[in-house]
């Protein structure tokens, strides 16, 4: 994984007056914790840091006042509307140091004709070097047929990366597809009820 380096500049303003105001100008709220040192509060761009948090665990190079500072994004918070991004939480990591992350499993491939697949799990927890975080895990169900099942254990790991879920875990699975009911069965339905509903009202009249 790549880093993204921005620029960050310190804050000493809080709250969601001044967090309001920050969005208004373009910048994101932002805390860099971890090491046992205080926390260090910063506000970040708002177009670059958008695109660089699409990735997920991503790596952030920050220069504060021409010191440079290593963080992993752990915590993204949204606006349930806007979905604009209100305030980020970053891990500070040192090269070499390895860190705990969720990867998302991707699945690629088609499985065997009649069949479908479950993604019984999105994303895997795992444990490798904070500069080389794997960005998904990819899973082939090419050809699998019905039955068959897919581990966390049979996920194939990047070098220096090592699987902290439960290797029994489910992933994938693969079972026969259901049959849907031809559309002129389904629509018989209520075209019979069309059309007996003119009858029962002409019996209430007639009563």
């Amino acid at each position: 994984m790549s880093e993204q380096k921005l620029a960050a500049e310190l804050r000493t303003e809080f709250g969601k007056g001044y967090a309001r105001r920050a969005r208004a100008n373009n910048l994101i709220p932002a805390v860099i914790y971890g090491h046992g040192a205080e926390p260090v509060h910063v506000t970040l761009p708002a177009k670059a840091t958008t695109l660089a948090v699409r990735t997920p665990n991503a790596l952030l190079s920050l220069d504060i006042n021409g010191e440079g500072h290593l963080a992993l994004v752990k915590d993204v918070q949204r606006d349930p509307v806007k979905q604009i991004i209100e305030h980020i939480d970053l891990l500070t990591v040192r090269q070499g140091e390895k860190v705990t992350v969720d990867v998302p499993v991707h699945v690629e491939g088609e499985s065997a004709a009649g069949t479908v697949h479950n993604l019984e799990l999105t994303a895997v927890s795992v444990e490798a070097e904070a500069t080389h975080l794997p960005e998904t895990l990819t899973v082939s169900i090419e050809g699998r047929g019905a039955g068959e099942h897919i581990h966390a254990s049979d996920l194939a790991l990047p070098n220096g990366v090592t699987l902290l879920t439960d290797a029994e875990v489910l992933v994938v699975n693969i079972s026969e597809a259901v049959e849907i009911a031809p559309e002129e069965e389904t629509e018989a339905a209520p075209e019979a009820a069309a059309e007996e509903a003119p009858e029962a009202t002409e019996e209430a009249a007639a009563e």
